[in-house]
């Protein structure tokens, strides 16, 4: 998986999903299974785990990359029992929703929620923005290998660029501090490190939004955990998620809403303030434009735009 430069969080639930699909057959090497017992997994997590379609579909490309990469075995045609997709509606907030969640929340959090709402931006995109992503001279933030691999530049908002210039004055703070204890590195994606040795030492490579303890690469293959070296990643997800579940229960809001609403929200009043459905595609990043549409049924118009007869009375 590192070879093919697969994201850490994929590297990490393959394994669990490759561990668990062992121990479900007894500990049985995988090389003496096949179409059998990894349908037989796959229907067990249907039928009496009852996971979402999207859980049992990474269960299974995990299992493949299996097979098909590590023990380089072609399995036959798979029949399972398949978890059904639901057809879910995005949780939307009204701009109103919007303002009130984004007054009960403090910066960094709330710069950042911010720039999820007006740039669209997906919670661990924001995280990890790094300070040459931001283009004040263009307004536009440049997002590095987004979901699916695949960069996109999508509006910086005007009404951000002081805090965000005083945002990243503060990093360079941190850096400057971390330079003089002699640290200051940051890890740098694939062979990035090696090509540019002293590029992660550099401002520009730093986090927008840098954790405040340092850490180690889970990746280094160091036997010995102290002699891998000391870097500044980017804040936790799930301290961004922490602190809006907070700010909507501060609002009195009964909406589930998350950091990814914001990101509905987003698309939603593009829509709505009269932007065509392929450039909300585009800020998005969706490869295909019916994943975009969903956001057209809360359109001003009401729910597909029709007067409910109630109202006629």
């Amino acid at each position: 998986m590192r070879t093919r430069h697969y994201a850490i969080r994929t590297e990490e639930a393959y394994v669990g999903w490759i561990r668990r699909f062992i121990l479900f057959h007894g500990k049985r090497h995988p090389r003496e299974m096949g179409a059998g017992e990894v349908a037989a997994f796959l229907t067990h997590l249907a039928v009496r785990e009852h996971v979402a379609a999207s859980t049992q579909n990474q269960a299974l490309a995990a299992i493949l990359f299996l097979y098909r990469n590590v023990l380089e075995i072609d399995l036959p045609r798979i029949d399972s029992v398949r978890a059904v997709r639901p057809k879910r509606l995005p949780v939307v907030l009204s701009v109103d929703e919007v303002r009130a969640v984004l007054c009960r929340m403090d910066d960094p959090w709330k710069l950042m929620a911010e720039l999820m709402y007006g740039s669209g931006l997906r919670v661990l995109e924001c995280c990890r923005l790094r300070v040459k992503d931001l283009d004040f001279d263009r307004r536009q933030v440049l997002v590095r290998e987004g979901k699916g691999d695949k960069d996109r530049s999508v509006p910086l908002p005007r009404s951000l660029e002081d805090r965000l210039r005083d945002q990243v004055a503060a990093v360079a703070r941190v850096h400057a501090r971390d330079v003089e204890r002699g640290r200051g590195r940051v890890f740098l994606p694939h062979a990035l490190a090696a090509k540019y040795p002293a590029a992660d030492r550099e401002l520009g490579w730093q986090y927008l939004f840098p954790s405040s303890r340092l850490s180690r690469d889970p990746r280094d293959d160091r036997a010995d955990p102290d002699s891998r070296p000391l870097r500044r990643h980017h804040v936790h997800e799930n301290m961004v998620q922490k602190r809006v579940h907070q700010a909507v229960l501060a609002a009195g809001l009964a909406k589930p809403a998350s950091p990814h609403s914001f990101r509905h929200s987003f698309a939603t009043h593009l829509l709505e303030a009269g932007h065509d459905i392929r450039t909300v595609q585009e800020l998005l990043g969706h490869a295909d434009v019916s994943t975009t549409m969903v956001y057209t049924h809360v359109l001003q118009a009401g729910a597909r735009g029709v007067i409910s007869p109630l109202d006629r009375l």
